[in-house]
């Protein structure tokens, strides 16, 4: 009961078998027209093959610059149907980044003029260079295919006339077999040495050719002799090619093994004659299993490909996605700007060495990357061109100042005129940027302006008058026989001697201003001597001072200004020093008048209350001489 219940099992199982096989079949097929194709093409022009030893670089990271040299490069020492594939990659990959970039020119244009790109025209001398190369290499390539498509027809018309010899020579055989096989072998010969035909003929005149090629051995029945020797030879080609393709579905290199793979097959279908119909079927299914094995092993080398190129998309996909994050950032400087382009730099080259992706999907991924990147520009623009505004102002503002210190530059007023230029000085360093083409310009203008001017006065300065000189001098001869100077104890009449110095002193009038170091020298015999006298530290101080008020005297109104601002800053120092100690006093405790600790505080705000005393003296004094 269950043999009849399950009798159709073994039909099932059959018919699965059959399937399989013919699954098998079919996968084998798929690889021989994968090979044939190949082939076909090939043999339409034996420098094709040769590209398969050039190469592909990853083109889309080069820089149009770089992808020029590799074309020139190419085009100069390569056969020209070698390196088409190469060709057509780099001009993809250039002229992607060609359009992005006068895309980018051409929003610089619009923002620049309010929206109006009627005018825009931007000449790129490197794509007039790409354009050449790749015209030269256009123009060899329909010169060769003019060539070769006379030849291709010649060749085809040869083949075809063979095959209509073989042909007669096979119907009209008769029993002088000897002969025909001669004749066949020589039309063998000469087949192998036609040369290449149009790839859509390859493999119809080739089966042709074998098709009667077969029919002679299958005639072949009067020496059968020679016929079986003919097969055994090629039967033993046909072991060593399986051989070798069994070699070459263990290659690591499966894309070197599958061009040799696709010699092979040309091997075993043009330059080996057929074996005895016993072994036909059987060398044949090895040969095409193996050859799906490594066809197999080349699609999972393609898929893997593929993978990258699916990473390598997600990759460029997050880099878009940061682009248009980085747009929507509020930015409101101009260094703040700068970081922001340096990001969408770092993003761009990123985006370039991501690597390729899936080719249905390139050209939505570049506009993706193009959009992202053109929003993130029309926000930069909007920025520069709102701070474009106050960029023209601040230019109007130094060109004013220009000229400002032009029509002082030749004033010989120097005591009212160098107050001023310094002021317009100070007034450009206050003022931002201007729009860089005019930068170097408005600050060259301004520069020489000023230059002419203060050179000239220090150049006036540096006149030395013969009063000048002369009083200089004086006062070197005086200054050797001051140094001889002997206080002699006695405080009042050596107080008058030195006051006594310090009126001759004077007295000699001013030295050339490039000599005024000797000043210096006279001010520390005196601080010396002042040192050695019986005097108070504040009636030292103040001498020593007085000394070099009425120096500063005679110098010009600034210098007396900056002396008057320094002591009313160290009186404000004294006073909250002093006011510091006086607050610290309140918070030490047991804070008692004997205490070690209040009693050197105590003696600290002495000590600055006396030094108070001696600045103030020393504004009094110098005020009530500005008054003078």
């Amino acid at each position: 009961m269950l043999e009849e219940k399950n009798g159709n099992l073994p039909q099932a199982e059959g018919q699965e078998e059959i399937i399989q096989a013919e699954t098998a079949q079919n996968e084998n097929q798929s690889a021989i027209e994968a090979i044939e194709n190949s082939n076909a093409e090939e043999s339409e022009d034996e420098s094709i093959s040769e590209g398969h030893d050039i190469p592909m670089l990853h083109y889309e990271a080069m820089s149009m610059e770089e992808l020029t040299d590799e074309l020139n490069k190419l085009v100069s020492n390569e056969k020209v149907m070698s390196i088409r594939n190469h060709v057509e990659e780099i001009r993809k990959d250039f002229m992607v980044k060609y359009h992005h970039f006068i895309d980018e020119k051409r929003d610089e244009y619009s923002h620049e003029n309010n929206g109006d790109t009627s005018g825009f025209d931007y000449h790129f001398p490197l794509k007039n260079k790409f354009d050449s190369i790749y015209n030269k290499y256009r123009e060899q390539k329909n010169q060769h295919f003019k060539v070769m498509q006379n030849s291709l027809k010649n060749n085809l018309d040869v083949r075809l006339a063979i095959i209509e010899e073989l042909k007669n020579l096979v119907d009209n055989s008769g029993e002088n077999m000897q002969e025909t096989a001669k004749n066949v072998n020589e039309l063998r010969e000469r087949w192998k040495n036609a040369g290449p035909i149009p790839r859509d003929k390859y493999n119809h005149v080739w089966n042709n050719f074998h098709f009667h090629i077969e029919r002679f051995y299958d005639h072949l029945h009067l020496d059968r002799e020679a016929r079986d020797m003919d097969f055994k030879h090629n039967y033993d080609q046909k072991l060593k090619i399986i051989a070798r393709v069994e070699e070459l579905v263990k290659e690591e290199d499966v894309a070197k093994a599958f061009r040799e793979l696709q010699s092979l097959h040309k091997i075993w279908k043009e330059e080996i004659g057929p074996v005895s119909r016993e072994h036909r079927e059987e060398l044949w299914n090895r040969f095409s299993e193996l050859t799906r094995q490594l066809h197999d092993k080349r699609e999972g080398l393609i898929a893997k490909a593929r993978e990258v190129e699916e990473e390598n998309l997600a990759r460029k996909k997050e880099i878009i996605t940061q682009i248009n994050a980085v747009a929507k950032e509020e930015v409101v400087s101009h260094s703040a700007w700068q970081g922001q382009i340096e990001k969408i730099e770092a993003l761009r080259a990123a985006f370039m060495q991501a690597g390729k992706v899936p080719m249905e999907v390139n050209e939505e991924t570049w506009t993706s990357f193009k959009d992202a990147v053109r929003h993130f520009n029309a926000q930069k623009n909007a920025f520069y061109k709102d701070i474009k505004k106050d960029q023209q102002d601040n230019l109007n503002k130094k060109l004013a100042l220009v000229e400002k210190a032009k029509s002082l530059q030749d004033s010989e007023d120097f005591n009212a005129t160098t107050p001023i230029m310094k002021q317009i000085q100070e007034d450009w360093k206050k003022i931002g940027h201007v729009p860089r083409k005019y930068s170097d310009a408005v600050w060259k203008d301004f520069k020489e302006a000023c230059n002419h001017y203060f050179d000239k006065m220090h150049a006036k300065r540096n006149e030395a008058s013969n009063e000048e000189i002369e009083a200089f001098e004086s006062k070197k001869a005086y200054l050797e026989s001051i140094k001889e100077f002997q206080l002699t104890g006695e405080h009042k009449s050596d107080l008058d001697a030195i006051k006594k110095h310090i009126e001759n002193w004077k007295a000699f009038g001013k030295v050339p201003h490039n000599r005024r170091h000797i000043e210096g020298k006279f001010n520390k015999i005196l601080d010396a001597l002042f040192d050695k006298l019986s005097l108070s530290k504040k009636d030292a101080e103040m001498a020593k001072f007085n000394n070099r008020l009425g120096q500063l005297a005679e110098g010009d109104e600034r210098q007396l200004q900056n002396e008057q601002i320094f002591i009313m800053r160290k009186i404000d120092e004294v006073q909250n020093e002093i006011f510091q100690l006086e607050n610290n006093v309140q918070f030490i405790s047991n804070a008692k008048a004997d205490n070690p600790l209040v009693k050197e505080v105590n003696k600290s705000i002495e000590r600055h209350k006396e030094e108070l005393k001696t600045w103030k003296e020393k504004l009094k004094q110098i005020r009530s001489l500005k008054q003078e």
